[in-house]
C-alpha cells in the first residue's frame, strides 16, 4: 500500500475550511502525493465530496490518479447519496 500524505493534515472538511483545504490539498498533489489519509478529520460535511473530487481532478490533469483511506463514514454516506462514491478513488 502506497504511504499516507504527510503533507495533508486537515481535521475538518466543512464549508468553514474549504478554501484552505483546497490549497493544502492541490499544493500536495503538485508535491507529488497520491494517498491521502484522511483518519484525521473529525468533522466533514457535503464540501468534503467537492474537495475530494477537485483533488481528484488536479490529479488527473498531472497524468496521476488519487486515493483516499481513512474516509469517515458520513463522507461515505454522502458519496453514495449524490451518486459519486465511483468517482473517488479508494485505496
Amino acid at each position: 500500500m502506497a504511504e499516507a500524505n504527510p503533507m495533508l493534515s486537515l481535521d475538518a472538511l466543512t464549508f468553514g475550511n474549504a478554501e484552505a483545504a483546497l490549497a493544502q490539498g492541490c499544493a500536495a498533489v503538485s508535491a507529488g502525493e497520491t494517498v491521502f489519509d484522511l483518519g484525521g478529520v473529525k468533522a466533514a460535511d457535503s464540501s468534503a465530496l467537492a474537495l475530494m473530487l477537485a483533488w481528484q481532478r488536479r490529479a488527473q490533469e498531472q497524468g496521476r490518479s488519487l486515493k483516499f483511506i481513512n474516509v469517515p463514514a458520513n463522507v461515505d454516506a454522502l458519496a453514495k447519496l449524490y451518486g459519486v462514491d465511483g468517482l473517488l478513488g479508494r485505496a
